[in-house]
């Protein structure tokens, strides 16, 4: 299938690693630009260098932390350097874990500031050159989280479900103008972010990794975790030509593990 992206140049927070780096490279496959933002010049600079050669001269690099107060408008303007923004996909770290009892109203403040505000900045900065391009893409990245809330993960679930609310609402407003705005999300994918939060959990209960992993893999239909490299294939789709029709939704990529319809 061709996703006519050849000549679009897309923006992808988050993208020196992770599922940020695999929708990167999936872009760049397709034919598209890429600017990688993330705040590790190494990490962003050895992403770039282990690209083939013809999507090294197509891949860019906006170096900025999220949780700074400048990073959106750092941002924005490293991207426009390297042309109109087509596609932006929104992706950011998530908060530590913990009980919703013992959350840390501080914590929440700060994370607010590097998950929300941020991504919120970035999609007003964007949209109206988008509308008036008549074609552009919004794709955020959130979590299984927002629809069957995780019992460890009481942050990312209230902060990335904010989102969820405004890019409805904003898919709405701007469908007519052949803008699209969508939710991905991840249930278990294989990612050090993955990994981080089934160590703290073998942590917590005084358990090997191993098992705690097996465990979560057991309770997804599918019997195992996601690799990155199939969650970013639907990012890709998302982004094309093809899915032109397809706006103001969320699309699981989790294996089956949300039972829910």
């Amino acid at each position: 299938m061709d996703l006519g992206l050849n000549n679009k140049h897309a923006l992808v927070l988050g993208a020196s690693q992770g599922l940020g780096l695999a929708v990167a490279k999936a872009l760049l496959a397709e034919g598209a630009s890429v600017t990688l933002s993330g705040r590790s010049s190494d990490r962003l600079e050895a992403a770039r260098q282990s690209l083939p050669e013809d999507q090294q001269v197509r891949c860019h690099l906006a170096l900025a932390d999220l949780s700074g107060p400048d990073a959106a408008r750092t941002i924005s303007e490293a991207a426009r350097s390297n042309g109109n923004v087509d596609i932006l996909v929104n992706n950011t770290g998530g908060p530590p874990p913990g009980l919703p009892s013992g959350v840390d109203v501080d914590i929440v403040s700060a994370q607010f500031d590097a998950m929300v505000r941020p991504v919120l900045s970035l999609t007003l900065d964007f949209v109206a050159s988008m509308r008036a391009q008549k074609w552009d893409r919004i794709i955020t990245i959130a979590s299984s989280g927002v629809v069957q809330p995780i019992p460890h993960l009481p942050i990312s679930n209230a902060l990335r479900s904010t989102l969820v609310g405004f890019m409805k609402t904003l898919a709405s407003e701007v469908a007519k103008d052949g803008v699209t705005v969508n939710m991905l999300l991840p249930g278990r994918i294989a990612t050090s972010r993955t990994r981080s939060l089934d160590a703290a959990q073998a942590e917590r209960s005084g358990r090997p990794l191993e098992d705690i992993s097996a465990e979560s893999a057991a309770t997804i239909p599918a019997g195992r975790y996601g690799t990155v490299e199939e969650f970013a294939a639907v990012a890709a789709f998302l982004a094309g030509v093809p899915a032109s029709y397809v706006t103001g939704s969320m699309l699981r990529v989790d294996g089956g593990a949300i039972r829910s319809i």
